[in-house]
């Protein structure tokens, strides 16, 4: 009697536990990755002094007073339109030198599943920009598909 209580637990512990899940992608829905250039040089990185990024309608930054030759911004996955207002200043931190350009990135958002444990992601496909200000040129103004953040989506000369 106690061999089969002894197989009963053993076959009772076998069944009840689960195969731990763990989300290893992080982070699961993309952000478009920005890389600055030089407008004169192509191949030549350009970082953006003091530079500041709003997203439309909102007061907060997501960067303040940056220094950096590449950006990852996320986008507005409840809707097929986000609007960002970039700000720098290469003179000097008075708010009078400012410059500003607007960048308007337009797609469709995508629902795709990944796993059990980290869930749906968002891709976005389609993505079309168009840009103002201070942005010289983009490398792109068409990609057909954000699904990670490895390398920059596109070059922003200025």
């Amino acid at each position: 009697m106690k061999k089969y209580i002894a197989l009963f637990i053993f076959l009772a512990g076998l069944t009840a536990c689960e195969k731990d899940d763990f989300c290893t992608q992080n982070p699961v829905t993309p952000n478009l990755v920005l890389r600055f250039y030089n407008k004169d040089e192509n191949n030549e990185l350009k970082k953006v002094e003091r530079l500041s990024v709003i997203a439309e309608g909102k007061t907060d930054s997501l960067f303040t007073n940056m220094t950096n030759d590449s950006i990852a911004i996320p986008l507005n996955s409840l809707s097929q339109k986000t609007v960002y207002t970039l700000k720098m200043n290469d003179v000097d931190g008075n708010v009078t030198n400012n410059q500003t350009a607007t960048l308007t990135i337009e797609y469709n958002p995508k629902e795709d599943f990944v796993s059990r444990s980290c869930g749906f992601r968002i891709i976005y496909e389609n993505v079309t920009l168009s840009n103002t200000g201070w942005i010289n040129s983009l490398s792109t103004t068409e990609i057909p598909l954000i699904d990670n953040q490895a390398s920059a989506h596109v070059q922003v000369f200025h």
